[in-house]
C-alpha cells in the first residue's frame, strides 16, 4: 500500500535516471546520502502549565550547488525518511531550474490544530534555537511547508536575528512583505503549475479550457491552482481535503470552495443539490482530463494507479507518485509533469525572495511572476527536448538534467580533503 520509505522511493527514481544518462556509479552513490542530518528536542511548556517535548529535523542533502533551500512542516506524521526525502527532492529541483542552490528540509512531528498561537510560538522559536548553526542566508534557507506560513516564518527570522545581534531577512523567504517577504509569494506554486500546464496543453493541442479536473489537496497548492484553471474556463469536477471532498458533474463554484474552506469547514460538509461528497480514494477513480494530487507524498501508488483515468497528471504535492505507479501510468499512456518541476514556481520566487533580501531591492508583481514563468519554461523546455530524444518519461528527464549538473558540480569541486 502507501506504507513505503519515502527517502527510498526518491532514491528508485534517481536509479531509473542516472541509467539513462550512465551516471558514475560513484556520483551515484554519492548523490544518494544527506550531508547532515539533526534530530531536536523542544521542551514547550504548555497554556495548562505541563511539560510537552517535541521532535524535529533538520536535513542538508546537498549543497553542490550553493546554500542548501528547503521548507519546514509541521505535521504528527514527520519521520526523518520523510524529511530526507523531500531535501533530496528540493536539491533536484534547484538543479533542474539551474539555481544556485542545494537541497534541505526540516519538520516538527506535532499536530499545529492542537496548539494556540502562543504554544506555536514558542515551539517554532526553540526550534530555530536549536537548529541556528545549521541555518543562514548562507548556509541553509527555510521557507514555508505544510501547516508553516508567513507567521511561522517572521518567527524564524526574529528569533535568528536577535541571536545575531542584526535584522538578518534573508534566513528565511515567504515571510510577511512588511520585514522583506515578495509579492507572489503565496500563490506562486499554483501560479508556476498552471504556466506549465498552459505550455504542455498548446504542445499537444489540447483544448486546456473545456476541460474538467479533479484535484486532491485544496490548501496553499490546490485552491490556488482550482481559482486559476476555474477562471480560465476549466471545469473543475472533483475536490478534497484530508477528510474527503465534493463532486459535480455541472463543475464546482471555486470560490465558494475557498470561502467554505477560509470558515473552518470540512468540503464534505458542504451542502447544495448539485453537489455530491467524495472520498479520496473515489477521486483517483474519477474520469477526467487532468488529475492534480496537490496533498501528500506516495497518494498515487501501484494499488490505485490502474484505476487513474485521465490524460495528465499535475504534479502539485512533493512525491505523490510511487515509482511502481510510474510504470502502471507510462504503460497507460498518461503524461505525468513532475513535481520537482510542476510545483517549482513556490522555490522560484523564493529565491527571488532570497536576492531581494541580499540587494535590499524589491520587484513587483509583474517581474516576479514573468521571471518565474522564464525559468520554469527554460526548465521545461530541457525536460522535453531530453524526453523526446531519449524516449523517456517527464519524471527521468527531469532527474537525469539534475543529477548531470550534480554530476559536473561534484566533479569540478572534488572531494575535500
Amino acid at each position: 500500500m502507501r506504507n513505503i520509505n519515502p527517502f527510498e522511493s526518491a532514491k528508485k527514481k534517481l536509479d531509473i535516471a542516472a541509467k539513462v544518462i550512465g551516471l558514475a556509479p560513484n556520483t551515484l552513490e554519492y548523490l544518494k546520502k544527506v550531508e547532515r542530518s539533526l534530530i531536536v528536542s523542544m521542551p514547550v511548556v504548555m497554556d495548562d502549565g505541563r511539560l510537552e517535548i517535541f521532535e524535529g529535523f533538520r536535513v542538508h542533502h546537498s549543497t553542490l550547488r550553493g546554500p542548501a533551500k528547503g521548507g519546514l512542516r509541521y505535521s504528527p506524521l514527520v519521520s526523518l525518511d520523510e524529511i530526507k526525502a523531500l531535501a533530496f527532492l528540493m536539491t533536484f529541483k534547484t538543479s533542474l531550474l539551474g539555481l544556485p542552490l542545494g537541497g534541505s528540509k526540516g519538520g516538527i512531528r506535532v499536530d499545529p490544530k492542537k496548539l494556540s498561537q502562543d504554544e506555536l510560538r514558542k515551539l517554532t522559536r526553540r526550534y530555530t534555537s536549536e537548529i541556528l548553526n545549521m541555518i543562514g542566508p548562507d548556509i541553509d534557507i527555510l521557507a514555508p511547508d505544510m501547516n508553516t506560513g508567513e507567521q511561522e516564518m517572521a518567527w524564524i527570522m526574529d528569533t535568528y536575528s536577535m541571536n545575531k545581534g542584526r535584522s538578518i531577512p534573508g534566513v528565511v523567504t515567504g515571510k510577511p512583505i512588511e520585514i522583506g517577504g515578495t509579492v507572489g509569494r503565496t500563490d506562486a506554486p499554483g501560479t508556476g503549475m498552471y504556466y506549465i500546464l498552459q505550455s504542455l496543453c498548446e504542445r499537444q493541442n489540447f483544448n486546456l479550457t473545456s476541460s474538467t479536473i479533479a484535484i486532491q489537496g485544496f490548501g496553499k497548492v490546490g485552491s490556488v491552482v482550482a481559482q486559476i484553471l476555474s477562471s480560465v474556463g476549466c471545469k473543475i469536477i472533483a475536490i478534497t481535503d484530508s477528510v474527503g471532498g465534493v463532486f459535480s458533474n455541472k463543475g464546482l463554484n471555486i470560490n465558494k470552495m475557498i470561502s467554505w474552506k477560509q470558515q473552518g469547514n470540512l468540503l464534505k460538509n458542504y451542502k447544495d443539490e448539485d453537489v455530491g461528497i467524495i472520498t479520496n480514494e473515489e477521486l483517483f477513480r474519477t474520469p477526467c482530463d487532468i488529475l492534480v494530487p496537490a496533498a501528500t507524498e506516495n497518494q498515487i501508488f501501484s494499488g490505485n494507479a490502474g484505476d487513474i483515468d485521465c490524460k495528465i497528471i499535475l504534479e502539485g504535492a512533493n512525491s505523490p507518485t510511487t515509482s511502481q505507479a510510474d510504470t502502471i501510468l507510462n504503460e497507460k499512456g498518461i503524461l505525468v509533469i513532475p513535481d520537482i518541476l510542476a510545483n517549482a514556481g513556490g522555490l522560484c520566487v523564493s529565491y527571488f525572495e532570497y536576492i531581494q533580501d541580499i540587494q535590499s531591492y524589491f520587484w513587483n508583481l509583474e517581474r516576479v511572476n514573468s521571471e518565474m514563468k522564464r525559468i520554469l519554461l527554460r526548465a521545461f523546455e530541457s525536460v522535453i527536448n531530453l524526453s523526446d530524444g531519449k524516449s523517456i518519461s517527464y519524471r527521468t528527464a527531469a532527474y537525469a538534467i539534475g543529477a548531470e549538473r550534480l554530476a559536473r558540480a561534484h566533479e569540478l569541486r572534488g572531494l575535500f580533503p
